[in-house]
């Protein structure tokens, strides 16, 4: 195991671009932050003040998704309790939640895309496809994850993006995904 965590130490190392200025460091910390919780809570309460009925239909669906994959991360994160990588970027992220494993933003960016695909339409599940990846990457390159705590959050957003169509009643939606 020990050799697995220093391969994926090292990879993280490689991709980190925190401390050095220009287009990558700008473009990680815009998609990073991208992903955050508060920005989508905001969004989503806006969707739903102004929104459609089936946009606030989505809106709500994607806030159920939002608490209930906060949940299962946080309980891994204490669970785990592994410890981010070294770096000074992301102080505000490093305070309020110092354990890195799994990342929160791919766990809450591949959910979110799972659930536009499974609610459409279908240019905003692609649209979310496409950012998704670029979120857990960017948590890696502002030195906050290792690779493996985003592969890991992807897979679990996978997951609890089935688990919200489960818990909401869509069942002929989710029949898509691959559980």
């Amino acid at each position: 195991m020990d050799k697995w965590l220093k391969l994926d130490a090292q990879l993280s190392a490689r991709l980190h671009v925190a401390e050095k200025p220009g287009l990558l460091r700008r473009l990680a910390i815009f998609f990073g932050h991208s992903g955050d919780s508060w920005f989508w809570g905001l969004g989503l309460a806006l969707v739903m003040w102004l929104g459609s009925a089936d946009w606030r239909s989505r809106a709500l669906a994607l806030f159920v998704g939002i608490v209930l994959t906060a949940i299962v991360v946080m309980a891994i994160k204490f669970s785990v309790r592994r410890a981010r990588p070294a770096g000074e970027w992301g102080r505000i992220y490093r305070k309020a939640d110092p354990h890195s494993f799994p990342s929160g933003h791919a766990a809450r960016a591949a959910m979110l895309a799972a659930l536009g695909l499974a609610l459409g339409p279908a240019w905003f599940g692609a649209l979310l496809v496409v950012w998704a990846p670029l979120v857990g990457l960017a948590r890696v390159a502002t030195g906050l994850h290792f690779v493996s705590d985003v592969v890991v959050g992807w897979l679990l957003g996978i997951l609890m993006g089935w688990v919200t169509l489960q818990v909401l009643g869509l069942d002929a939606v989710a029949a898509w995904l691959p559980f």
